[in-house]
């Protein structure tokens, strides 16, 4: 695998890469004048409305991509991350001069992208099928490529717990075709994890879906959220964001439906510090494609609209109120009056 290298840098100091990229050739900026305030940030309910940034648009940071993913903020180096995973890659926006180029290729068909704690990248690897660590000088670590001697599917998504522990999707997408990944047989069921990076011991921790996929925790941790994206069984059976209790920062409990997405579907989510699970949204066209917004009590209080569908999102920028957006060919961002919960 080619890599980019990291600066191991200390303190609060900012982990860089070592090299000079090549800028990628993109539509780096929305070239049309929006009026404000902007009509595709919609309130549906008044408790949106101080989210809103009146004079704040949705802004078309790049062009290029196949199918964006996995977008996860470095502020202590000005960048965002993301995957594009049918053309093999990971790509790097940069904050101060709105460049992109290539971070890593091949990288894997990588797909959900997150920081642990000590502020390393963590990566959901499609085609090789695995959970991958990269260290501050650049070196891979493979934390998670098997559970009890077969093969996990093709992790998806993950999200870190203040202990430590990563917590992670694996439905399969990877290897169910070969644009994503390479086809294979499934060894394992789609399940959710939880691995000890320190011990390498892994529990399976929730296997009521067919298809885990997006998941991330609440402010205080005491939940977690998780999409089931999945065909519905029945008809008129849920796209459901789930939500469980966490127990003791190991297991889950009273799993149960906490959103509906039909007629399209869920992906990536993410809370902010108020509780509201933002939640890609995609697969049902004009008026849904986007974001939406949903209270901790799972009402829908807001959309983003979006003339993509989207697969995932993260908080970011110096405040950790500007939204990105990761939506099939491009990268989106707004400005919102909301912050992430996302750490470092």
């Amino acid at each position: 695998m080619q890599r980019r290298t990291f600066m191991n840098l200390t303190g609060s100091a900012a982990a860089a890469l070592a090299f000079k990229p090549s800028a990628l050739a993109g539509e780096p900026r929305q070239k049309t004048p929006v009026v404000y305030p902007d009509p595709a940030v919609e309130v549906i309910d008044p408790r949106f409305a101080k989210y809103k940034v009146g004079n704040a648009a949705v802004e078309r940071l790049y062009t290029g991509t196949r199918w964006s993913e996995g977008p996860v903020w470095f502020g202590d180096g000005r960048y965002l991350l993301w995957s594009d995973i049918p053309n093999n890659r990971i790509l790097r926006w940069l904050e101060d001069t709105g460049e992109v180029s290539v971070f890593r290729s091949p990288s894997n068909y990588s797909n959900g992208n997150y920081r642990d704690r000590q502020g390393r990248l963590l990566t959901c690897e499609h085609d090789t099928r695995r959970l991958t660590r990269t260290e501050y000088d650049g070196t891979i670590t493979v934390l998670m490529d098997g559970y009890q001697g077969k093969k996990l599917n093709a992790p998806n998504d993950l999200a870190v717990h203040s202990d430590g522990a990563i917590w992670f999707t694996d439905p399969g997408y990877g290897i169910m075709s070969n644009y994503e990944g390479h086809k294979a047989s499934f060894e394992l069921p789609a399940v959710v994890y939880r691995l000890d990076p320190k011990t390498r011991e892994a529990t399976v921790v929730a296997s009521d879906m067919d298809k885990p996929n997006g998941i991330c925790f609440s402010p205080d941790e005491k939940k977690l959220y998780i999409v089931d994206t999945g065909a519905p069984r029945h008809p008129g059976d849920p796209h459901p964001i789930r939500v469980y209790d966490v127990v003791d920062g190991l297991r889950l409990k009273n799993g149960r439906l906490f959103a509906d997405m039909s007629p399209g579907s869920s992906d990536g989510i993410r809370c902010d510090t108020d509780g509201n699970v933002w939640s890609a949204a995609g697969w049902a066209g004009e008026g849904f494609n986007g974001v939406h917004v949903f209270a901790p009590d799972g009402a829908l209080i807001g959309k983003i609209h979006l003339p993509e569908t989207c697969a995932n999102l993260c908080f970011g920028g110096a405040k950790k109120n500007r939204l990105f957006m990761a939506a099939s060919q491009s990268l989106y961002s707004v400005f919102v009056n909301a912050e992430g919960t996302q750490l470092p």
